[in-house]
């Protein structure tokens, strides 16, 4: 079925819940702005679902929400944060994303010219990734501040390796590597909402994983486990792991990378920037005879430049944690973060 918009949309037209509209915005906004941007030939059918082709029957599957605010931020917006947080969790699996579903919460009072701007990105990030977009949904719920748009992505991934990847497969003597500095995303994000200028401009880390992931799996690294570096930052995903492992972790606090502003404005507002969340940054297991060659291939990368080896595993002594040593020897435990330092930043 065809569904034709006599009138385009104007780029300043706003979102609404006008009585009896809403049937008839939806389908221009699927005309005009949803359906060219992601156009493929497993959504061009307009089914109730997607039917994909797969390589392997050893399949990947997530999904994830995204409320940042604001919408737009340095280096990145909701839209590709939505894209790239999604596959980024496929390549934590070790699986090459192919395909996702993306649905749409809009609230009343967005305008046309930043819902297309969103989805733009989504279309690039997407193409820029390999990634089909193949099924998706919109609501439009009441206004409240006009400003909020949510996105509920799902994946599909692919399999790269018989080796099962995660956190049961981690050994004793493992190196612990870290793909680059840490906090970017966090703090841009926060700096952005709140207007605040510091001399150093910062930049959000939002980039995709899988091309790192890919590159280290293909060098025939043996990756136990990843984890990427979202909400609750470097710190919260070492004593999850750790917890998961029942393994003890020690991390040499000297070698984590923190950029120079990310430093300075985690110092100002009191912030620990091991808790603050990162886009485009992961943790990778391996063993401590491939390390070195695991970091040499991480660091070929713009985005692992930075890629630094941080700690080992050990074996579990009493309660399974991740311990931290600063340059002084002085040890201590690293915490779960419990709720967010800064909230609406994924």
């Amino acid at each position: 079925m065809t569904i034709t918009c006599p009138v385009p949309l104007e780029e300043k037209q706003i979102i609404t819940l006008a009585h009896g509209s809403g049937g008839k915005q939806t389908h221009r906004l699927l005309e005009e702005v949803f359906l060219p941007a992601f156009k493929n030939e497993h959504l061009d059918l307009l089914h109730d679902g997607a039917f994909l082709d797969l390589p392997t029957s050893q399949i990947v599957f997530t999904t994830d929400s995204f409320v940042v605010q604001p919408l737009f931020f340095p280096g990145g917006d909701i839209g590709k944060l939505a894209v790239t947080g999604t596959a980024n969790d496929l390549a934590m699996c070790g699986a090459k994303p192919r395909y996702l579903s993306a649905g749409f919460i809009l609230e009343e009072g967005i305008s046309i010219e930043e819902l297309k701007r969103i989805v733009s990105s989504m279309e690039r990030e997407a193409k820029l990734q390999s990634i089909e977009i193949v099924a998706g949904d919109t609501k439009v719920i009441e206004r409240q501040t006009g400003k909020n748009l949510f996105i509920n992505t799902s994946g599909i991934g692919t399999r790269m390796t018989n080796n099962p990847i995660g956190p049961l497969q981690i050994e004793e003597g493992d190196a612990i590597l870290l793909s680059g500095d840490i906090g970017r995303h966090g703090i841009a994000v926060m700096a952005m909402r709140e207007n605040f200028e510091f001399s150093t401009p910062l930049e959000s880390d939002c980039a995709p994983l899988f091309p790192l992931v890919e590159a280290l799996l293909k060098e025939a690294i043996l990756v136990h486990a990843m984890r990427d570096l979202t909400r609750g930052g470097l710190a919260t995903a070492l004593v999850e792991m750790a917890e998961s492992a029942q393994r003890n972790f020690l991390i040499e606090e000297e070698a984590i990378s923190v950029s120079e502003g990310v430093e300075s404005a985690c110092e100002i507002l009191g912030f620990d920037p091991h808790y603050v969340a990162n886009e485009g940054r992961f943790i990778a297991f391996v063993s401590q005879d491939q390390a070195a060659l695991a970091l040499q291939i991480l660091q070929k990368f713009p985005d692992g430049e930075n890629a630094r080896l941080i700690g080992r595993a050990e074996s579990k002594s009493g309660r399974a944690q991740a311990i931290i040593k600063n340059p002084f020897g002085t040890k201590r435990p690293l915490y779960r973060l419990v709720g967010d330092q800064l909230p609406r930043i994924c």
